[in-house]
């Protein structure tokens, strides 16, 4: 990175700030004569007295010369107002490139820093620098030259022209400048320190923001909220402080130049008028310096205004270039280099004399260096203590990690040295804590695939014009050009020529990890919609039928409620059981729902709403008396309540307000917070005898009105059909039509059972799994458990076919039987090298080769059954567990 602000400025924008600064000289002479016309039309137009006078050829009287100065006039607001626009907007447009460009180059930093790094930097702090920090940036680079050619220009002129008319006043106008660039940057200087301080606070606080966000469960666990949310408190006085002291500073430096500003009206007024009187200057002359003088001081300010802006972000992207230019950061070819000659890692690994320390750690760390050797094509394992260093190795031979000293290679190729387009391409590392992305399974999966664009997409004329429009932009940005919605999966890498492959691929994958039952869970869970899979909607739907005949076996029948639209479903609300379907927004949510105009409308032509309020009283007494000892806190009342701890209070007051039955005159309110109750209601569940068999009738007549009410309009609700696939629900739920009997024990396994059945009999599964693939995995993963993003994260690695896997204790989260499972697999994988840190060295036995490793130290190497012999470290090891 350049090391100041304005080596970066001319280095990337050079030809743009040239182009700034030539229209900026040329916008100068227009707004001279801007300046002097106003003396000429108050002393020639208007206080002349010989008419006509000549104007390029023409004579002109007294007003119509008047008219054409004038509209000289307006056409030279026009034309300066122009040239203001004009350099505005590009002044913007650079700024806007070379900000997007910093961000650019700061995040492709990011990821070629070295591992370590991310160990002294929070990912709060590097967001907030790139994202926050660089912001002011943007906007000073596009007014780095231009302004303060612009501005200086401006009050160079005004002041030339003020000169013209009177070197007194001229004088007077300029007597405080240097009083004023003399006092300004002192305190400048210290409102610089005090914004540095500020900034590196801010950082610090970022990170401990970060921190506590991916603690959040520790701070649940230990109850230290009060602790946390004392030491923000603290960090943020300690901004406070700053900020303070930058205020008195920065608006006592306000306070000088207003006061300057205004002494020097005072200039003009005593001597401008002295000299008007005496006749040494025309009143049309003081006229127009004065109008110039107002000008002037808008220059000025601009200026100092630059300068203070100039200061604050030099501090800014210095502190940006000490952050993002630690030792040892990748360099940039290593990223981007692709090898003309196909490079093929093959052969032997050898390494010597191997220094696993970190950049900043001391020697006592580790007691030696690691030297080993091994076919690349071997079934390697690592085994050591905790602090053997055997993590450290496992990333080094990853290529994630280079050694201080000593030297390994493949076959003859330093392996620091390889490009990512080789080391990433080739070998895979999986880790204890796998990083997924935000998205869905199926782009977690792909991930490893993603090159380099290797198919563009299929655009329109219009969306190819964006396109073109984008890459134009990137380019001048010194961003990337590569198209993102462009096929970007190297389906050669996966063994694959198509999509359809690529997928039967995956799948065989996932079963490796033992994650396709998982995947097909989450398949069941997921929405399909029926006009983009017609197909596979009407499969499901065959499924239904199928599931619907083995239903009519009387031994499980009573396990499902199917829906039937002449019957009321005992194992649904109330609200449900109204629509009879899935709401296609959010205005029939049960929480509102007896607001909703609709639903008002047919409960009160069947006569139901002074019915609902009853019941909704009834319930209101029941919950008051149930849960008036129970903590706000409590799972019981998400469980079972029908009001929630913070409402309860309103509904005591309600029931006293209601004690001696339902007022006619009860306000409106009141009256919609008891019919809210029953909707939630569940006959099977709740068991409260509130919701007859003479009410379910009345329920199944407004069902009826409520479907017929939309008349021919779309309605907002999709309701539920025996023969139409519903889009609104899971998979699941489409091929069950209908809702599991409440309180019948393993009815969820028995159906769930059975469901499988009619998927595997109709060969559904694989659809069923490749909706799974398209389920969100949430933020890092979060929605998926700890045991399927391991799993996930090892069919990432595998999917790409690589040269060599490396395992470092990737599966010691999982249980016995799976690890045993996913490790059988992955061994009987042809074609690939496999090397794994093993959490237990017993596991050994499997494998080709162990390196044991003890402080940084390879102390043993060789077959796991010539070296587990009593008195060796791995036999020590071994039986240690």
């Amino acid at each position: 990175m350049e090391s100041t602000i304005f080596r970066f400025i001319l280095r990337y924008s050079k030809k743009d700030q040239v182009l700034l600064l030539i229209f900026t000289l040329i916008s100068f002479p227009f707004l001279y004569f801007s300046l002097d016309l106003p003396k000429q039309i108050v002393n020639e137009a208007i206080g002349g007295t010989s008419f006509p006078r000549a104007f390029f050829g023409l004579e002109l009287e007294q007003i119509p010369y008047l008219l054409v100065l004038c509209g000289i006039f307006l056409a030279l607001v026009l034309i300066n107002g122009a040239f203001k626009y004009y350099l505005n907007v590009y002044r913007g447009v650079v700024g806007e490139r070379m900000l997007r460009r910093l961000r650019y180059m700061l995040f492709d930093r990011v990821l070629r820093f070295p591992l370590p790094q991310f160990r002294k930097t929070s990912q709060g702090e590097i967001v907030s620098m790139i994202t926050g920090e660089t912001e002011p940036l943007g906007g000073f680079v596009g007014d780095s030259i231009a302004l303060p050619a612009f501005q200086g220009g401006t009050l160079l002129t005004l002041l030339l022209f003020m000169f013209i008319q009177d070197w007194i006043l001229g004088l007077a106008a300029v007597a405080l400048y240097p009083f004023q660039m003399w006092l300004i940057p002192k305190l400048q200087r210290q409102v610089n320190l005090l914004k540095k301080a500020r900034t590196l606070k801010v950082r610090k606080l970022s990170e401990r923001i970060g921190e506590t966000v991916v603690a959040i469960q520790e701070v649940h666990a230990h109850d230290t909220s009060q602790y946390e949310l004392a030491d923000y408190s603290n960090r943020m006085h300690e901004i406070y402080e700053i900020r303070y002291e930058i205020y008195r500073k920065k608006f006592f430096i306000k306070f000088l130049n207003n006061f300057i500003a205004q002494i020097t009206p005072f200039f003009f007024f005593s001597i401008g008028g002295y000299l008007v009187i005496h006749g040494n200057l025309s009143f049309g002359a003081l006229v127009a310096v004065l109008a110039a003088y107002k000008d002037l001081s808008s220059p000025w300010k601009e200026l100092l205004d630059y300068y203070q802006m100039q200061q604050d972000v030099s501090i800014k992207y210095e502190l940006l270039v000490d952050m993002f230019d630690p030792p040892g950061v990748m360099p940039e070819e290593m990223q981007t280099a692709e090898p003309s000659d196909r490079i093929d890692l093959t052969g032997e690994v050898l390494a010597s004399n191997l220094d696993l320390r970190d950049e900043d750690e001391g020697e006592g760390t580790f007691a030696g260096t690691a030297s080993f050797s091994f076919p690349l094509a071997d079934r390697v394992t690592i085994v050591g203590s905790a602090s053997s260093g055997k993590d450290r190795l496992a990333l080094t031979l990853a290529g994630l990690k280079r050694p201080i000293a000593g030297s390994i290679t493949i076959d003859g190729l330093a392996l620091p040295s390889l490009p990512e387009s080789v080391s990433g391409r080739q070998i895979a590392y999986v880790g204890q804590e796998p990083k997924l992305r935000g998205g869905t399974v199926r782009d977690n999966l792909f991930y490893s695939l993603k090159h380099f664009p290797v198919r563009p997409a299929d655009y329109g004329d219009d969306e190819k014009n964006r396109l073109e429009t984008r890459i134009a932009e990137a380019r001048a940005s010194g961003n990337s050009e590569h198209d993102i919605n462009a096929d970007w999966i190297d389906y050669e890498s996966a063994g694959a020529e198509d999509l359809d492959q690529l997928i039967e691929r995956a799948i065989e994958v996932l079963g490796a990890v033992d994650m396709d039952e998982s995947i097909y869970e989450l398949g069941l869970q997921g929405t399909v919609d029926p006009e983009v899979h017609p197909e596979l909607a009407a499969r499901i739907l065959e499924a239904r039928g199928e599931l619907r005949e083995r239903l009519a076996d009387p031994a499980i029948a009573s396990l499902v409620e199917t829906f039937d639209l002449d019957l009321y479903n005992t194992n649904m609300s109330v609200a449900e059981n109204l629509l009879f379907g899935t709401p296609k927004d959010d205005s029939f949510d049960i929480d509102i729902i007896s607001a909703n105009p609709h639903v008002r409308k047919v409960l009160e032509q069947e006569g139901l709403i002074p019915d609902f309020i009853s019941i909704g009283r009834k319930l209101a007494e029941i919950m008051v008396d149930l849960f008036a000892d129970v903590e706000p806190g409590s799972e019981l009342f998400e469980q079972f309540s029908f009001i929630s701890a913070d409402d309860l209070p309103e509904f005591r007051a309600l029931l006293s307000r209601t004690e001696g039955g339902i007022p006619s005159d009860l306000e409106s309110e009141d009256r919609t917070k008891l019919m809210s109750l029953p909707f939630k209601l569940v006959t099977a569940r709740h068991r409260l005898g509130l919701i007859d068999e003479p009410m379910q009738q009345r329920l199944l007549k407004a069902r009826k009105k409520f479907a017929e009410g939309f008349g021919d309009e779309s309605p907002p609700v999709e309701f539920f059909d025996r023969d139409h696939f519903n889009s609104r629900v899971s998979i699941q739920d489409n091929i069950l039509f209908g809702r599991l009997a409440y309180g019948r024990a393993r009815s969820s396994v028995q159906i769930g059972s059975l469901i499988r059945e009619v998927v595997d009999k109709l060969d559904l599964r694989r659809l069923i799994m490749e909706v799974g693939l398209d389920y969100p995995v949430g933020i890092a993963g979060t929605r998926l458990n700890s045991a399927q993003r391991q799993k996930l994260a090892i069919a990432r690695s595998i999917l790409k076919r690589p040269r060599v896997l490396i395992v470092d204790e990737a599966t010691a989260a999982l249980d016995g039987a799976t690890q045993a499972k996913i490790l059988k697999n992955i061994l009987s994988i042809e074609g690939i090298g496999l090397i794994w840190v093993l959490h237990r060295a017993s596991l050994g036995e499997e494998f080709d080769r162990t390196l044991v490793m003890e402080s940084g130290k390879v102390v043993e190497q060789g077959r796991f059954q010539d070296l587990n012999q009593p008195g060796s470290v791995l036999h020590a090891l071994a039986t240690a567990g």
